[in-house]
């Protein structure tokens, strides 16, 4: 499990553009995780557009940014070039990476309980080490309160 001020322990998974990234993909860059429950739902879309129109500000701190679901490579790459995200999705589907940042959560939804993704967002720093993160996150406005997180932290 992921601790504040830790390192991250190394992960490989399969992503779009017919890759496999892995923590080392991204040494001497400080990473944005995000995980989200399901690609084309409506907040997931809202979310990604946040951080896609943002992109270039994370770019210019030395920045990358990774969005994480369950959905198959074949789902994401649909969903990336629907949304014209710059950036990669990882396909989780052994919920290897959800495991390690534990955000496989008891979920409900219209009285029905099933264990899903807690939409929550992870930075990385250039060194590795997990320096901040935020859990049941609510979409508006969060790529903007990430965007200022790294600044401070960037100085």
């Amino acid at each position: 499990m992921v601790k504040l001020n830790e390192k991250i322990e190394v992960f490989s998974l399969p992503a779009t553009g017919d890759q496999m990234l892995s923590l080392a993909c991204f040494a001497g860059k400080n990473l944005i995780i995000y995980f989200y429950p399901k690609d084309n739902t409506p907040g997931c879309i809202k979310e990604g557009q946040a951080f896609r129109d943002l992109y270039p500000e994370f770019e210019k701190l030395n920045s990358a940014v990774l969005g994480v679901s369950r959905d198959s490579v074949r789902v994401h790459e649909n969903f990336k070039a629907k949304q014209a995200f710059p950036f990669d999705l990882l396909s989780d589907k052994e919920e290897q990476l959800c495991k390690q940042f534990d955000v496989i959560k008891l979920k409900k939804n219209y009285g029905r309980e099933y264990m899903g993704i807690e939409r929550s967002t992870f930075l990385i720093d250039s060194k590795g080490k997990l320096r901040h993160e935020w859990r049941k996150v609510k979409v508006v406005g969060h790529a903007d309160e990430v965007l200022e997180q790294l600044k401070e932290m960037v100085g």
